[in-house]
């Protein structure tokens, strides 16, 4: 996944705030749990009294505390409170306050500082507790200056010993008989907490939505947008191929790697951003308040993640293997459909579908198999998850509820623990199951890196030069040899020869002699090992690929059309071609006679890769297409072999003709010697060599391979050679 990195650059802006959205939708998740313990602990248990220092006392409560306070503690209370009696009172003050309309009640001073506040809220539950102690105790205990000590130092130890949120809840209860005193209404101040607290919850709950929303869609749209310039690339690379890269790369796994395989790694992009980046927030932000709370349950949660990795690590080793496995047998099943598809006509001429099928099924069970292995896997993790989930709950419930009972911890608390607790393990299953599915996608991954780091066998120059224009449609072969990668023997060896413009140059020789490699170096789909090629009187290799095939009007041995109308296919070659221009070429190549028996002419459908027409008329659109280009150089790979003797003899006649017109050359490879017999230059290979060179009448005389070859196909009179 690291090597396609370099793809995300162009979305640097969408990360970043994907990465904020993440961190809002975290943040709003994680004060979902604490607003439901303040509901709970607070709205429900203390009627939505929070724990705080007393903001009024009446008198007699005032009294009461200060018998259990030090002259220190009484100085500070006294400083903090002022006496409000129900002449200097507001009117709001006495409708929240109803006992302010008969009695003086003591009121907290608004200008007290934060610090104050908190030293004071210290010393009132050391004063309640007092309070408690000496109420609860059995025997009477008298306040003085000899007790009192004692009394607040017990009143410390048990201070000591309580969770902060029991005591809170103390304060709380404390609060609510002084408020019921005073005569406030609870009821409402209950009501108005959790509503609030409720409308709180519901804020942050949008907010988190909407965040989670934002990052779906700026996920989606970047992995989109990733995925396309990656096969933008691969494509662009794969268009730049030489014929070596292809005999590395087959069409069936090019084809896996430019769809499947992208599919993967775009799938795991979205994890990756969606989760891979939001669990760790999630978990660490939720830790953080696991080890904030005051229930001592963190053991189970430290338990959990071992039990969880166990699993995890177990189903990783299973599993990881099988993906690389899994996208060779996907390879190997593009394959075979391909073959049997292109093959269907030999397939049904020979009554070989049974035997087709069943190769099929073969890879289909491979690959069957394989999936449902790692599927069943995979689906284990989901139950065992859910188990360990439940579990976990269970063990803080269980040992929770022990810590409620012993009143070290309120209820609330326990809740919003196990809240926090579930977001560190979703987080971590979250983890966990994208990490079972990047392996598939590392290995997408290193599949596509592999075809866009393959080396580029034709190497562009970085300083081309121009043609030599005086040499116009000149094509050298300066003692050139080739062989193909990590092959030890030559392909061809020492081939040396001279064209002319506006003359025919004919290959021939039997069966893997190397006439098609041979042609094939003219366009740069190899490039030569040993020697040198010139056109235009430049080293091709010192020219740009693209120049130099803007010279050449190349026809494949096999008639390749592409999807459309059979006008889009001649414009192929040339797309400011006229009509003129495209009834010249259907004239030369032999195709008028066909294309205007069509309902739509040069209009009509052209299906892909050509099947709606015969191989002949495939051929003979080829050799339009060619001369539509008006190239300097044609190349005709064994482009005559589907037409018939008369086709040939007049398609090559008005061929020569307009070659000879425009000066062009014409390289012709040929099995027929009666494709050939007008050719001023004849070049006859036999295992890669030259063994003979000149017209059809001195290689008659002087060429023994020529002369069995033209023996084999034409009698000795049509020749004119008497033995």
């Amino acid at each position: 996944m690291t090597k396609l990195i370099r793809y995300l650059k162009p979305f640097g802006l969408s990360i970043v705030l994907i990465v904020g959205l993440l961190f809002g939708q975290a943040w709003a998740e994680l004060e979902l749990p604490a607003y439901m313990q303040n509901i709970v602990d607070v709205g429900l248990q203390n009627n939505g009294i929070e724990s705080d220092v007393y903001p009024v006392l009446s008198q007699k409560t005032m009294q009461g505390y200060l018998l259990f306070a030090t002259p220190a503690q009484a100085r500070q209370i006294e400083d903090a409170y002022k006496l409000v009696t129900p002449k200097d009172a507001t009117a709001r003050q006495k409708e929240d306050i109803p006992a302010l309309k008969t009695e003086p009640v003591y009121m907290l001073n608004e200008d007290i500082s934060k610090t104050e506040r908190e030293r004071l809220m210290d010393t009132w539950q050391v004063l309640e507790l007092c309070a408690m102690a000496v109420h609860e105790s059995k025997t009477p205990v008298a306040v003085n200056e000899q007790t009192l000590p004692v009394i607040q130092k017990q009143a410390k130890r048990i201070m000591d010993e309580q969770g902060g949120s029991l005591l809170d809840s103390m304060q709380a209860q404390m609060l609510k008989r002084e408020y019921e005193t005073l005569g406030v209404d609870l009821e409402s101040m209950q009501q108005n907490y959790i509503i609030h607290g409720g409308l709180v919850m519901l804020g942050f709950t949008l907010v988190s939505a909407v965040c989670a929303i934002a990052v779906g869609f700026l996920t989606a749209r970047l992995a989109a947008g990733f995925s396309r310039h990656v096969r933008k690339d691969v494509f662009k690379k794969v268009t730049g191929f030489s014929q070596q890269n292809f005999q590395h790369f087959s069409t069936s796994t090019l084809i896996t790697r430019t769809t499947n395989d992208v599919q993967q790694v775009q799938m795991a992009l979205m994890m990756i951003l969606r989760i891979v980046l939001y669990a760790p927030i999630i978990g660490i932000g939720a830790l953080v308040h696991v080890l904030e709370s005051e229930a001592d349950l963190t053991w189970i949660i430290a338990l959990t993640i071992v039990v969880l990795l166990s699993l995890v690590g177990t189903l990783f080793l299973l599993v990881m293997p099988k993906f690389k496995i899994m996208q060779k047998l996907t390879d190997a099943l593009n394959r075979v459909v391909q073959e049997i598809l292109d093959g269907m006509p030999v397939i049904r001429a020979f009554n070989r579908q049974e035997v087709e099928q069943e190769k099929f099924s073969t890879r289909n069970r491979d690959i069957t198999k394989v999936s449902l292995f790692t599927t069943r896997t995979m689906s284990l993790m989901m139950p065992l998850m859910m188990f360990v989930l439940n579990g976990t709950t269970l063990l803080i419930l269980w040992f929770g509820a022990k810590q409620v009972d012993l009143g070290q911890i309120q209820i609330g608390s326990i809740m919003a623990f196990m809240q926090y607790s579930m977001q560190v393990i979703m987080a971590f299953l979250m983890l966990t199951a994208v990490s079972i599915m990047l392996p598939r996608a590392n290995v997408s991954a290193q599949r596509i890196n592999d075809v866009l780091v393959a080396p580029d066998y034709v190497v562009e120059t970085k300083s081309p030069k121009p043609f030599d224009e005086h040499k116009r449609g000149v094509v050298r072969f300066d003692h050139v040899s080739f062989k193909y990668p990590d092959a030890s023997e030559y392909v061809l060896q020492d081939v040396d020869f001279e064209t002319k413009p506006g003359e025919m140059t004919a290959f021939i020789g039997s069966t893997g002699s190397g006439k098609s490699t041979l042609i094939n170096l003219v366009p740069r789909f190899y490039d030569v090992t040993q020697g040198a090629i010139y056109v235009d009187g430049q080293n091709i290799q010192d020219v740009l690929a693209s120049d130099l095939r803007e010279k050449i009007g190349y026809v494949p041995q096999k008639g390749v059309l592409l999807s459309g109308t059979i006008e889009s296919n001649l414009k192929y070659a040339s797309e400011t071609a006229g009509e003129d221009v495209i009834e010249q070429a259907l004239d030369i190549s032999q195709s008028t006679s066909f294309v205007s028996e069509k309902p739509k002419g040069i209009h009509s459908e052209i299906a892909q890769g050509g099947t709606n027409v015969s191989g002949g008329q495939r051929q003979r659109l080829s050799i339009a297409r060619a001369i539509v280009k008006k190239p300097e150089i044609y190349i005709f790979d064994d482009s005559f072999s589907a037409l018939d003797y008369e086709t040939d003899a007049r398609l090559r006649e008005a061929l020569m003709k307009k070659a000879r017109a425009d000066q062009s050359t014409i390289l012709v490879v040929a099995q027929r010697i009666s494709t050939i017999l007008d050719a001023e230059q004849i070049i006859v290979l036999d295992e890669g060599k030259v063994v003979g060179k000149g017209t059809h009448e001195q290689l008659m005389k002087t060429c023994r391979v020529y002369q069995e070859i033209a023996l084999s196909q034409l009698s000795k009179e049509e020749l004119g050679y008497a033995a």
